[in-house]
């Protein structure tokens, strides 16, 4: 069976990480790209680092075909340091990454959005989430899709304020969402990603959200 090859934005992250190490060990995966600021410490046979300026997306050249593209890129407002450059990274790097794939005839596109993503939302981070998912619904890419995590669990290098004492209360008092609530509780990053791989191998044809209660039930 013809294995398959995948790029990845967004791999210094909580999720994109966990995307990188599973599918470096996912023997369904031959070649993995990874597209960066600045390279990663890790060295393996199937990984390729590619160092890229991210406003300079469409000039991406790959040496060979890519089935799936992962993009878990992302911020907060603190550390882009205003909304416009919050709106840079979620929004027009995510959607240019789209653009490029449509461009390069890559079957899958597959992107972490946060639960709350509304076009609509009175709320700035929900609203820029909603925009971008409406603007990848659009591409003529056979199959997008977008996942809406919850909380996520797990330790980042970025210090985020409040997220570590939410982290600690959603681990204390996780027993209790469940059913209608599961798509509240805390969501891990590798479970997000164990999602994303499987989703990627269905090949499910068109545009599809997953919430996060449907990311841990699978």
């Amino acid at each position: 069976m013809e294995k398959r090859n995948a790029l990845i934005a967004g791999a210094t992250g909580l999720v994109g990480n966990a995307i990188l190490q599973q599918l470096l060990s996912d023997d369904a995966y031959g070649k993995i790209i990874i597209i960066t600021r600045k390279p990663l410490g890790i060295i393996h046979p199937k990984l390729v680092q590619q160092q890229i300026d991210f406003d300079e997306i469409s000039m991406l050249k790959i040496g060979f075909e890519v089935d799936d593209v992962f993009c878990a890129l992302g911020t907060t407002i603190k550390t882009a340091g205003s909304q416009d450059a919050f709106y840079k990274v979620d929004y027009s790097y995510v959607v240019n990454l789209g653009n490029w794939c449509a461009q390069n005839a890559v079957k899958q596109f597959l992107i972490v959005s946060a639960m709350g993503a509304n076009p609509k939302s009175g709320i700035f981070y929900n609203r820029v989430k909603g925009e971008m998912e409406a603007a990848v619904s659009g591409l003529q890419i056979s199959h997008v899709k977008v996942f809406r995590p919850s909380l996520l669990m797990g330790n980042r290098t970025e210090k985020r304020a409040g997220e570590k004492f939410a982290q600690f209360a959603m681990g204390t008092l996780g027993f209790l969402f469940a059913g209608p609530l599961l798509k509240y509780k805390g969501i891990r990053a590798d479970v997000v990603a164990k999602a994303m791989i499987k989703v990627a191998k269905l090949e499910i044809q068109g545009f599809r959200i997953y919430e996060s209660g449907e990311m841990q039930e699978m």
